[in-house]
């Protein structure tokens, strides 16, 4: 069991990086000949710095054109599902086990990860 949640954590950090990586290299390609002064000096009018997608929707619009700061943002949500994936896991291996105390704090364990992830940025009092 612990081979295979082991597995999926560096899977999912290689993959991570690897992404992050890729998205990176093509930013550079692209703004290559840019005046980095601009990106490099503190201006709080221009925060945050740029037009980065901020939602699924564009996010994935931003992947089908190739824009490196999606390409960013995706392999940080790879990173950030990556836990919640190895959780996940857990608790079909415990499940497989039968071992029920495991079972069901695991899946608390989830149903947090999962509430504050999915339930939260819909409730006012935590949008600010």
């Amino acid at each position: 069991m612990n081979n295979i949640l082991g597995i999926v954590l560096r899977s999912g950090v290689v993959l991570s990086g690897v992404t992050i990586t890729i998205g990176t290299i093509l930013f550079i390609a692209n703004h290559s000949l840019d005046d980095t002064s601009a990106y490099l000096a503190y201006n709080p009018g221009l925060i945050p710095h740029g037009n980065f997608p901020v939602s699924l929707a564009s996010i994935i619009s931003g992947l089908l054109s190739l824009d490196p700061s999606s390409i960013i943002q995706l392999g940080l949500l790879i990173l950030l599902a990556t836990p919640v994936a190895r959780v996940a896991l857990s608790l079909f291996l415990f499940a497989a086990e039968k071992d029920r105390m495991f079972v069901y704090l695991t899946a608390a364990v989830l149903a947090i990860l999962l509430f504050s992830m999915l339930v939260t940025p819909l409730i006012p009092l935590f949008n600010g």
